[in-house]
């Protein structure tokens, strides 16, 4: 059994499906249309961006936009018009995006985020990725149920890793800040009650090699 956060009730039942079936899955019904957006959402340390790697490497001419880089230095889940007017929208139109969020700027960050034209699917992860406020812009969902402990086991570790918050002092007590503000905001906007597709994260039974473990939405099973 997994332990699960604040509000979210476990999925199932299960199924190991390839990671192009997954797509196929998110995309069905959708083709012809403009560039299609699919967002992959899940608690810190769940997986996600292992996830779009997997779906990206599944979909050829498909690119991957972080979250993380649209919120970098904005004030916590403060960035939704960020991502929705300089990445989602362009998408949209079938326009290439090459966008520097106003925090680039303040604090000299090289770079932008880049999606070209033609990208498709265009695989949005993140914290918050499928908040309530863009789900107009998307054409499919994806939550990524982890085990809260686990998931917190595996994000502090992947954090002091790269010491990208610091020491493991700072670390640690960066990732109890942010976890203080996602607790909170996933637990009322409530992700996984949107979703089109739940994929494990943290995986309830045995893995099957090459493929990821998938769910139907909440309230619907298998046809």
């Amino acid at each position: 059994m997994l332990t699960l956060g604040p509000g979210e009730p476990p999925a199932g039942p299960w199924r190991s499906l390839l990671p192009s079936e997954v797509v196929s899955a998110l995309l069905e019904g959708r083709e012809g249309s403009s560039p299609r957006v699919i967002a992959v959402d899940g608690r810190s340390g769940s997986g996600k961006s292992t996830l779009a790697g997997h779906l990206a490497a599944a979909a050829p001419g498909s690119a991957i936009v972080h979250v993380d880089d649209v919120a970098w230095n904005a004030p916590m889940f403060g960035w939704a018009d960020l991502l929705a007017d300089g990445v989602l929208a362009p998408i949209r139109r079938g326009e290439a995006v090459t966008y520097r969020p106003p925090s680039w700027d303040t604090h000299q960050r090289p770079g932008a985020i880049e999606v070209p034209a033609g990208a498709d699917p265009v695989i949005v992860e993140g914290v918050g990725a499928t908040r309530r406020e863009l789900t107009h812009l998307l054409d499919a969902t994806v939550w990524v149920q982890s085990d809260f402990t686990e998931a917190e086991r595996r994000g502090i570790a992947r954090d002091i890793a790269s010491a990208v918050n610091g020491n493991p002092e700072q670390t640690i007590h960066f990732w109890h800040q942010w976890m203080a503000a996602e607790t909170p905001f996933l637990a009322t906007d409530r992700p996984w009650n949107r979703a089109s597709l739940i994929v494990a994260g943290t995986r309830p039974s045995p893995p099957t090699p090459n493929k990821l473990l998938v769910a139907p939405p909440l309230l619907a099973t298998w046809g």
